[in-house]
């Protein structure tokens, strides 16, 4: 399950050493987690990895097939933490570590910026050749941090980024050795913790007010 450290008034929120798929339980720890960086003393930053080979491969599809009735609720929980990273009032990282698919990668999309490993692991949305049509509200957070050139080259084709190629697509910010990864992405936020919080928020929620208002919008 995830777990939350601090170094020098950043955040490192560890996801997990499995696939860290959005399982409800999952999810509850994240938001749990998240709360204790925002309510810190003085205001922080926030960088989230994974361990091995995964950063995250989104939705838990083993739960939800066991659960379908609960599909939309579920979705509803998805589509807050994604709204909620995006909007997060402190500086926010992704340290990508191995692979990011689907709903994954679109957390990491959610973060202020990207750092992704250079050797292994992708990026990549799936929908396309798993038959599972983006969402309004994923699309809406994919396509406001994206040029449209790389929103069709990711979104419509189902195709897997490697470090570099996501890197020049625009997926992510800049790549690094393994060992690097984690520091190079505190090493961004590192001079910006202390942002007063409030203000933070209100320029995120501005800027993404778009993506946001299809995220917490009722399910159809």
């Amino acid at each position: 399950m995830p777990e939350l450290r601090e170094a020098d008034d950043v955040y490192i929120l560890d996801l997990g050493d499995d696939e860290n798929r959005f399982s409800p339980d999952w999810l509850k720890t994240v938001h749990s987690l998240l709360d204790t960086v925002v309510d810190a003393p003085s205001p922080g930053a926030l960088v989230t990895t994974g361990q091995g080979k995964f950063y995250s491969n989104g939705l838990d599809l083993d739960w939800l097939l066991n659960n379908y009735d609960q599909l939309d609720s579920y979705r509803t929980e998805i589509h807050e933490l994604l709204a909620r990273v995006l909007t997060l009032p402190v500086p926010t990282v992704a340290a990508i570590n191995g692979h990011a698919f689907g709903a994954g990668a679109m957390l990491a999309l959610a973060h202020d910026f990207r750092v992704m490993r250079a050797d292994r692991g992708y990026f990549c949305f799936p929908e396309a050749d798993i038959n599972i049509p983006f969402t309004p509200g994923m699309a809406a957070l994919i396509q406001g941090k994206i040029t449209p050139a790389a929103a069709i080259a990711s979104m419509t084709t189902g195709r897997r980024f490697g470090g570099d190629q996501a890197r020049d697509l625009g997926l992510v910010d800049e790549t690094a050795p393994e060992a690097d990864v984690v520091r190079n992405a505190a090493e961004i936020v590192r001079p910006l913790a202390g942002k007063d919080q409030a203000t933070l928020s209100a320029i995120k929620s501005t800027m993404f007010a778009t993506a946001v208002a299809a995220l917490r919008a009722p399910a159809q």
